[in-house]
């Protein structure tokens, strides 16, 4: 059994379900056709982060997201946005074109994807994922995007640092 707690402070809300300590096994329906299972994107950092077209705090973080992923997309972190599923598809794609969003944006039409991150309500709501797959970060509401940047590159500098130590050449005979 799942339980919870809402709680509204000056304007906030916290919601406090059972964390899940390991990020689950889902597969994301990007808007530009493509399927991104969560799986094969382990052994890097990842962000996923749950917003709606409707959700200020939302727009209002989008900007921040995309410089993130503009600075470390190339260093192997991947942020994928999950769209609600009250969010028509046709209002989804404006707000991709709108604001350029250059990251990977899932539409969650029944809600699945939402469900499997301990049923998602709120947005902004973040998850972020170390390279092995445990959830690092969960934030609802909007994040504070410096700590989340020193997160991001203490997980980029181990998923580098356990890369080094791997054998270049692999010999079998």
């Amino acid at each position: 059994m799942v339980t919870g707690v809402l709680v509204m402070v000056s304007g906030w809300f916290w919601f406090s379900p059972e964390e899940l300590d390991q990020a689950p096994q889902v597969t994301f329906r990007i808007t530009d056709g493509r399927q991104i299972s969560l799986q094969k994107l382990q052994g890097r950092p990842v962000l996923v982060t749950f917003w709606a077209t409707s959700c200020p705090g939302c727009i209002r973080e989008m900007p921040h997201l995309v410089a993130l992923y503009d600075e470390f997309s190339g260093k192997g972190l991947e942020i994928i946005g999950v769209a609600m599923s009250y969010d028509p598809p046709s209002h989804v794609m404006k707000m991709i074109e709108n604001r350029q969003i250059p990251y990977p944006v899932s539409l969650d039409p029944d809600g699945t994807i939402a469900q499997s991150f301990n049923n998602v309500m709120l947005t902004p709501n973040s998850f972020l994922i170390a390279p092995d797959g445990t959830i690092v970060k969960h934030k609802v509401g909007e994040m504070d995007m410096e700590s989340l940047r020193k997160q991001i590159n203490t997980l980029l500098s181990q998923k580098q640092l356990a890369t080094s130590n791997r054998p270049l050449v692999t010999n079998s005979s």
